[in-house]
C-alpha cells in the first residue's frame, strides 16, 4: 500500500500519517519526491484499511502496490534516486557519470596509491578495492582486512575520492561501514538476506551486486531487503550473468540497465571488468555501458595487473583507463550525461601529497 501526500503537505502533515501507519503495527516509509512525498507501508500481511488515512489531512490517495517489491519501485517515487555526498560534487544518479575505478584486491599501500594516483588524475570519483575477498579457492588471497580498509581511508584523505569496498559478512560490515563511504554488496551475496538486512540498517550507502544467476525481480527484491530496514540510499550494479557463453568470464547483460530504469528509481551502474573478465572487452563494454544510459562505471585498474594477486587479466592499465575516459567523455553527452574533467582532483591531490611527502614517500 501506498500513501500519496498532497503537492503542499507539511512535514508535520508526512509525520503524523507515519505515526498513525506504525501504530496501526506496520512500518512507514517516507519517500519525498520533487513534486510529492510518497509513503510506503511495510509489515502489512494484506489489505491495509484505508479509511482512517485517507481522512488525514495532507493525504490525497492511497494505491494499491501490485508488484513484491515496493520500496524499489516507481510506484512508490517517480523521481529517480540521486545519493550524495558530503565534501565532493560526486553522486550515484543523477546527471553526472560516477566512476569508480582501481584495484580488485588492496595488496599493499605502494600499490593501493600508485594506482589512486593514476584513476583520480583521469577523473575518477570514486575509489574501489577489496579489503574483504570472498574467492572461489579458500587458497587465494583473502585481502588485507582492516588493514586494507585503513589504506583506503588514508587514499581519501590525500586524494579526495570517496572510497567504494565490499563487506562479506556482518562483522567485516560493521569495518567497512565505519572505514568506507559505500558498502558494497558483492554478486555472491547478494541473496544473502541477512547480510541485506545488516546494511538496510547501516547509515551509509549500499551498492548491490547482481547475482551470478539473478532474475531482475529477484535483483530488486535483494534492494527491497535493504530498503525495508530504513536505508533508502541504494544503487544496483550490473556486473554480468551466467551463460553458456566462454568468449568472456560473464555475459554482461545491459538490456538490464533501461529495464530496471522502467520500474525502479534506483540509479545502476555497470562492471565491465566482471562483466567480461577481459582487459580487452573492458572498453568497448564501458562504451556501450554508457550509451545504454546507465549512472556510472566501475572498472579495475591495476598498475602490475599480471602481477595482480586478483583478476589481474580483466584489470586496465593506467593508460588504458586514460583512454577509456577519454572516450567516455566523447559519449556521455550524446545521452545527456557529465564526466569529470582530465585532472578533476589534481590540484587537491597534488597540495595534500606534498603536505604529506615527508611522511609518505610510499605514497609516490
Amino acid at each position: 500500500m501506498l500513501v500519496v501526500m498532497q503537492a503542499h503537505a507539511t512535514d508535520e502533515q508526512v509525520r503524523a500519517v507515519c505515526q498513525r501507519i506504525e501504530s496501526m503495527g506496520y512500518r512507514a516509509h517516507a519517500m519525498p519526491g520533487a513534486q510529492r512525498t510518497a509513503i510506503g507501508i511495510t509489515g502489512n500481511k494484506g489489505e491495509v484499511e484505508p479509511g482512517t488515512l485517507e481522512e488525514m489531512a495532507g493525504v490525497q490517495e492511497l494505491i494499491r502496490v501490485s508488484k513484491p517489491y515496493k520500496l524499489v519501485s516507481r510506484d512508490v517515487k517517480e523521481d529517480n534516486t540521486v545519493i550524495r555526498f558530503s565534501g565532493t560534487e560526486a553522486t550515484l544518479g543523477g546527471p553526472g557519470l560516477a566512476v569508480i575505478a582501481g584495484p580488485c584486491a588492496i595488496e599493499s599501500r605502494e600499490q593501493a596509491f600508485l594506482v589512486a594516483e593514476r584513476v583520480c588524475q583521469a577523473g575518477a570519483q570514486f575509489f574501489r578495492g577489496g579489503a574483504y575477498k570472498p574467492r572461489t579457492s579458500p587458497y587465494s588471497f583473502q585481502g588485507l582486512e582492516e588493514e586494507g580498509l585503513r589504506i583506503l581511508a588514508e587514499i581519501r584523505q590525500q586524494f579526495g575520492m570517496k572510497i567504494v569496498t565490499e563487506a562479506i559478512d556482518n562483522e567485516s560490515l560493521e569495518l567497512v561501514e565505519e572505514y568506507a563511504d559505500v558498502i558494497q554488496i558483492g554478486a555472491r551475496n547478494m541473496q544473502n538476506f541477512s547480510l541485506l538486512k545488516h546494511a538496510g540498517r547501516a547509515k551509509k550507502p549500499v551498492l548491490l551486486k547482481r547475482g551470478m544467476s539473478a532474475t531482475l525481480e529477484e535483483f530488486l527484491m535483494a534492494a527491497e531487503y535493504v530498503m525495508s530496514e530504513g536505508n533508502y540510499n541504494v544503487a544496483l550494479c550490473e556486473r554480468g550473468v551466467r551463460t553458456f557463453a566462454d568468449h568472456t568470464r560473464n555475459t554482461l547483460d545491459l538490456s538490464v540497465v533501461p529495464a530496471v530504469q522502467r520500474v525502479s528509481h534506483l540509479p545502476i551502474l555497470v562492471d565491465p571488468s566482471h562483466g567480461t573478465g577481459k582487459r580487452n572487452k573492458v572498453t568497448p563494454l564501458s562504451r556501450a555501458a554508457v550509451a545504454v544510459g546507465a549512472d556510472g562505471l566501475m572498472v579495475e585498474v591495476h598498475h602490475q595487473p599480471d602481477q595482480a594477486l586478483s583478476d589481474g587479466m580483466q584489470s586496465l592499465y593506467p593508460d588504458q583507463f586514460d583512454e577509456l575516459m577519454a572516450q567516455v567523455r566523447q559519449i556521455a553527452p550524446v545521452v545527456g550525461r557529465t564526466v569529470p574533467g582530465i585532472g578533476a582532483h589534481a590540484p587537491v591531490a597534488q597540495a595534500l601529497r606534498r603536505q604529506a611527502s615527508a611522511t609518505t614517500p610510499a605514497a609516490h
